[in-house]
């Protein structure tokens, strides 16, 4: 009985979830997750003295360590405990998170790239939201969280930049607003086929509402705050889920780096690892039909693509 439950419960999550997709997420739901004056405190090689999130600078601490020493072969497990045994060293209270929408080995080489996915196109949306002006509520290390995740998925991992989109509020680039980051999302989840790597990796405010759709057992959807918030609302987990998680097809690895408070569970994904187990583990309470209902809804309101050039203009969701 135990064995069917097991594989029911992971035949749903194929059938709700496509794509193989994992998160490090910067805390627990019910935490908040801290914004660093000064990174050269976690001694990353680019920029040296500038601010950045704790979990991102942690985390490219261990990899650039790891670069370093190629004898030294991390895991997904040895990279989530360093990064834990860090920012505890660092006094941070917040506790990162790893998730799946597939049980997976944890003592798998760390990797963005998976073995057999090496001659897919490798696509990026990367955003960092520093909230300018604002008062309360600016930060200051978002935009060179960008700037530092760039620099490793290109010189570790080979992204190139015409397949990176970068989502910053300086003015520079395209602004992080509601309607662009979830444009984003959905146009990378257009664009990925079969056998490509796709990454996200997301640097700014983080929240919580009240549950809209009964699918959270805490009561309380996860959200993104865009920087044009106070006009257009928050992006909910549901929403993720709808535009970036689901679309994305079978043969596609997604890997997503949420630095923001409450992130914990912002994908919904269903499989949750604990630094102290020695497995993934379903998600106690996991609600499936108000998500398979999404998943359902989204594929029968899906038009199929006409233009190559733009896939994700012509895939509409209701």
């Amino acid at each position: 009985f135990f064995f069917d439950s097991l594989m029911t419960f992971l035949k749903q999550a194929e059938q709700a979830i496509p794509a193989e997709v994992r998160m490090i997420s910067g805390c627990a739901d019910a935490q908040t997750s801290a914004d660093v004056s000064n990174v050269n405190q976690f001694e990353l090689p680019d920029p040296a003295g500038r601010s950045g999130g704790a979990c991102t600078s942690a985390l490219l601490k261990v990899l650039y360590t790891n670069k370093k020493k190629p004898d030294t072969d991390l895991s997904f497990r040895d990279v989530l405990q360093r990064v834990r045994d860090i920012l505890a060293e660092g006094k941070y209270a917040q506790i990162p998170q790893l998730s799946s929408s597939r049980p997976f080995d944890v003592k798998t080489h760390f990797a963005l790239v998976p073995k057999g996915k090496e001659h897919g196109t490798r696509r990026a949306v990367l955003i960092g939201i520093n909230y300018t002006g604002m008062n309360p509520g600016a930060l200051t290390g978002c935009h060179n969280d960008v700037h530092n995740i760039k620099h490793y998925i290109m010189d570790v991992w080979g992204f190139k930049e015409e397949h990176i989109t970068v989502l910053v509020d300086d003015g520079k680039h395209k602004p992080p607003t509601r309607a662009n980051i979830l444009g984003a999302y959905a146009a990378l989840a257009a664009k990925c086929q079969p056998g490509d790597v796709a990454f996200c990796h997301y640097s700014g405010h983080g929240g919580m509402l009240p549950d809209d759709n009964g699918d959270e057992d805490d009561g309380f959807d996860e959200t993104l705050i865009p920087l044009d918030f106070k006009r257009t609302g928050q992006i909910r987990d549901d929403d993720l889920f709808k535009i970036l998680v689901v679309p994305m097809k079978a043969g596609v690895t997604l890997t997503c780096l949420f630095d923001c408070c409450h992130s914990g569970t912002v994908l919904d994904l269903p499989y949750n690892f604990q630094a102290d187990d020695h497995e993934f583990t379903e998600e106690k309470n996991y609600k499936f039909t108000p998500l398979l209902s999404i998943a359902a809804e989204l594929k029968a309101n899906c038009i199929n693509c006409t233009n190559p050039a733009d896939p994700a203009a012509n895939c509409t969701v209701s």
